[in-house]
């Protein structure tokens, strides 16, 4: 692990102890981290770039107690990033190719298992079938709202409200399994 990477994470840590001031400094060093990771892929649009950062900001700052101590920070951090990213790009309906040697590691990364071995399949077949069918087209297949809606036979309006409260229940699943 890279002095930046322990700094980080120590700030974590420390953050989630309670003590305000290491999360206001965890924050601060990663906006920095983040910009640079955002504005190669923006091209030259400083005012998105800075929103991303806003967004993955916020974001980890919300999430930061689903990160698992025993693991590194940045990988953590950085995923959030990537999603923010490619949320970005599909709200603008843009299509960014990235060579094969960028995600190599991704790829070769054994498949994601949720705690106690529950795969993602196996949550979401334990949902109702509209519920699952909402997840499975916003949050994997990336569709919009609108589109998902049409797909189960809704409103785009109750296709948010339907997919949050799927989202809301698969989470509650997914702390009982723990």
């Amino acid at each position: 692990m890279d002095d930046l990477e322990t700094r980080l994470k120590a700030l974590m840590l420390r953050g989630l102890a309670g003590d305000a001031q290491a999360h206001r400094a965890l924050l601060s060093l990663l906006q920095a981290r983040l910009r640079a990771y955002f504005s190669p892929r923006m091209s030259g649009e400083p005012a998105d770039v800075e929103d991303l950062v806003q967004e993955t900001l916020l974001a980890v700052h919300l999430r930061r107690a689903s990160w698992d101590r025993d693991q590194p920070f940045s990988p953590w951090a950085f995923a959030i990033a990537r999603y923010k990213l490619v949320d970005h790009w599909r709200r603008r309906r843009v299509r960014k190719v990235a060579p094969l040697e960028d995600v190599a590691d991704f790829l070769a990364a054994p498949d994601v298992m949720l705690d106690d071995g529950l795969d993602l399949t196996r949550a979401l077949a334990g949902l109702p079938s509209r519920q699952r069918e909402l997840i499975e087209a916003v949050k994997i297949d990336g569709r919009s709202l609108a589109e998902a809606g049409l797909r189960t036979g809704v409103s785009e309006g109750a296709a948010k409200v339907a997919l949050h409260r799927a989202l809301k229940s698969l989470a509650e699943r997914m702390r009982r399994a723990d």
